[in-house]
């Protein structure tokens, strides 16, 4: 008898060649909704800031909205067309872990940096003069009335 850990795992991947065909149908017709669904979001989220008084909230609901939808995409697309959705479930777990650990790495370097760049404002004000803009002034004397001082 062998140990357990060194049995091996066999499995069908697919019960047949036209069930798969159906399942990627499925998912090609699901993945171009969620697009055009996304595609849609973005209209929007550019015709709200093309407004007077735009609304933030209103666009920042959107954006998260087009978040929630890219991931269900990225799901579908890792599991139907890369196979991952068939595996068993320590194999799914060494690619999603490090896949977690890739996000948490890129959400923490954009935390310290901006909290670099907030510290480096507050306390270098001869950087924050020279790359933050400036006000716009409102001019009161019309362009053509300007004096050169050639007079």
């Amino acid at each position: 008898m062998q140990h357990p850990a060194f049995e091996e795992v066999s499995f069908q991947h697919h019960t047949d060649d036209a069930e798969f065909k159906r399942r990627v149908r499925k998912t090609t017709i699901l993945l171009s909704i969620i697009t055009i669904i996304e595609l849609v979001i973005g209209l929007t989220i550019y015709t709200i800031h093309k407004g007077e008084n735009p609304n933030h909230t209103l666009v920042l609901m959107f954006k998260g909205m087009v978040c929630i939808l890219t991931l269900a995409k990225a799901y579908y697309i890792v599991s139907v067309f890369m196979h991952l959705g068939d595996e068993i479930r320590n194999m799914i777990m060494t690619i999603v872990v490090p896949l977690m650990l890739f996000i948490w790495f890129i959400a923490a370097f954009i935390w310290d940096g901006n909290s670099y760049k907030n510290l480096r404002n507050k306390y270098d004000k001869h950087f924050e003069e020279t790359t933050m803009p400036k006000q716009h002034h409102k001019v009161d004397e019309h362009p053509a009335e300007i004096k050169t001082g050639k007079e």
